[in-house]
Formats: C-alpha cells, sequence, structure tokens
C-alpha cells in the first residue's frame, strides 16, 4: 500500500549554499499525489514544483528542480533521499525559501522526523520500475548504469587524492531499512581548499564543520572525526538514492556508479525514460512491496546521531 505521513512535521535551519534560514513543512497528501515541493514565499506565480527527473535544472553540487514559471527550490537530495528510504510515497513540502535546509549534513534529520510522526497507509498499490535491461551513461571514466535486479541495489566507487577519502567502494541490498540503518547518517564532505573558492561563487554560504565532513589531506577537520570509516561513499549513496527518486517510482534496479554525482544520475533518468523497452512499471505485490527501502521501518529505527 502506498504510504503518507500521519500529520505534518516541521524542519528547520540553513541552507548549505544560500545561508538562508528556511522553514521546511512536510504535509500529508492524498494517495496517488506523489511528492511535490510548494514555495510558501512565492505569491506572484505558479509555486508548486514537482519532485521529478524532468524538473531538474542545472546547478552546481545539488540537485535543483523548477516549474515552468520558473520557480525553484534547490538541495532537495537529502529530504528525497529521506522519503525514498523510509518509504513515503505521497507528501506535499513546503519550503519558505529556495533552498532545503542542510541541517546535519545527512538525511538522518529528515528521516528521524518522519520515523517519529509515523507513516499512514493508502488504499492504492505501489508501483515499482523493473529495469529489463542495462541502462548506462558516462564521462570519461565516470559512469552510472542501471541494471536488472529483483531489488534495488547500490553499488558506488569514489576515488580521491585526499588520503583521508581515498578510494572507497560500497555494495548495499537496499530491503529491509538498510537506508536508514546504514546510509542515512553519512555527512556530505568536502575538501578545505574547495571552501574558500565555492564561497568565491556564491555557494557554501551556510557550510560550516556543523554540516559538512572537511578534508585536509589526511586531516579530518570536523569535530568529532567520521560516523563511519567510508562515510565518504555511503554519502555519495544516500544521493544517489535521493537523485533515483526523482523518477516517481522505487527502483527495482542495480544502481552503479564510479565518480558519479547529481547530474549524471539525472542523465541517467533521462536516458533510461527515453527508452521505453528498457523498463516496465510493475504492481508490487506483498513479495516485491517486502523488498523496497523503508518496508518493516517503525519509530524504533530511527538513527541515533553522533554528536
Amino acid at each position: 500500500m502506498q504510504t503518507t505521513v500521519k500529520s505534518s512535521i516541521v524542519f528547520e535551519g540553513v541552507g548549505l549554499h544560500t545561508g538562508q534560514r528556511t522553514r521546511v513543512v512536510m504535509h500529508p497528501a492524498s494517495a496517488e499525489y506523489g511528492i511535490w515541493f510548494r514555495r510558501s514565499d512565492v505569491t506572484d506565480r505558479d509555486a508548486l514544483i514537482p519532485a521529478r527527473w524532468d524538473a531538474v535544472t542545472q546547478s552546481e553540487l545539488c540537485t535543483k528542480i523548477s516549474n515552468t514559471d520558473g520557480v525553484s527550490i534547490s538541495t532537495i537530495e537529502h529530504i528525497m533521499a529521506a522519503i525514498a528510504g523510509t518509504g513515503l510515497h505521497n507528501a506535499l513540502i513546503e519550503v519558505d525559501g529556495p533552498e532545503v535546509p542542510i541541517l546535519d549534513g545527512s538525511a538522518a534529520p529528515f528521516v528521524n522526523g518522519i520515523l517519529a510522526r509515523g507513516l499512514r497507509e493508502q488504499h492504492a498499490p505501489v508501483r515499482a520500475l523493473q529495469i529489463l535491461e542495462r541502462v548506462e551513461v558516462r564521462n570519461g571514466e565516470a559512469f552510472a548504469r542501471l541494471d536488472p535486479s529483483d531489488t534495488l541495489e547500490i553499488d558506488f566507487q569514489i576515488d580521491f587524492n585526499e588520503p583521508a577519502i581515498g578510494r572507497q567502494r560500497k555494495h548495499l541490498n537496499m530491503a529491509n531499512g538498510t537506508f536508514v540503518h546504514e546510509l542515512c547518517d553519512s555527512r556530505t564532505f568536502c575538501r578545505s581548499e574547495d571552501v574558500d573558492a565555492m564561497r568565491a561563487r556564491g555557494l557554501a554560504r551556510g557550510g560550516s564543520l556543523a554540516n559538512a565532513v572537511v578534508v585536509d589531506g589526511a586531516r579530518i577537520l570536523t569535530p568529532g572525526g567520521l560516523r563511519h570509516s567510508d562515510e565518504a561513499v555511503r554519502h555519495k549513496m544516500l544521493d544517489a538514492l535521493g537523485d533515483l527518486a526523482l523518477a516517481g517510482a522505487p527502483f527495482l534496479a542495480r544502481y552503479s556508479g564510479h565518480r558519479a554525482g547529481h547530474a549524471m544520475t539525472n542523465a541517467l533518468l533521462r536516458t533510461l525514460f527515453a527508452r521505453p523497452d528498457a523498463y516496465r512499471m510493475v504492481e508490487c505485490d506483498a513479495s516485491c512491496a517486502a523488498r523496497l527501502p523503508g518496508a518493516g521501518l517503525t519509530r524504533f529505527d530511527a538513527p541515533a546521531l553522533a554528536a
């Protein structure tokens, strides 16, 4: 069955790139509604924006969606990952500014809010995107691809010169609450030398050691260090799940990413939907639904955040 939140949930914080303090309210929505954002500060144009792959517009270092009136909302990837990872299907998300707040740099605060409030089942079937044959996009050595699988798997590899990150690879089956238990608390990361450069371009104005893992060579500058020894690749997997959620349905597929980012995952979705022979939409029976991210989670699965 599809789900929505039992009642509205409020999140507040600063945007990573704008530095602007914003308030997010996640409201229940009817079955078959899907996920929509609404800019509550916009009154002179259409303020509704669909959380959909074909609404994604070009942006740096985050995922940004826009509607036909030019109203946009950015840095949606973490809240979208939390939505997908908890098995939430229908919600209206109101934001009183141009960017979803970064909070602690992970999806865990959003997950905690959703699980604490709880989900309400709706009388509508869950549908999933079943991949029938490989779909891939490449840019030099980087690639993102989807292969057939009877559940959602994510296989990701990163390779950075900084010894604090280096080369990391992780593969996870996303069933049985894996996202909540293994990925959702992993924070965004960057190199210390990139911070000033980003701010010079008007980015990362709200970034700090409280909402990102900052590395300098072999050193972790963020107080408290890492939450996981491979936190960087786990965060890239988190981002990938959030960007895949813009397909509008959960996947039955293996997603593989190598040095892939937001733009490449969106390019993968655009390539997929241009190839109707490569996928089909299936109505999930009980066995299929039990393999989807979020199935069986309760409030007791909410992550305890590291200091």
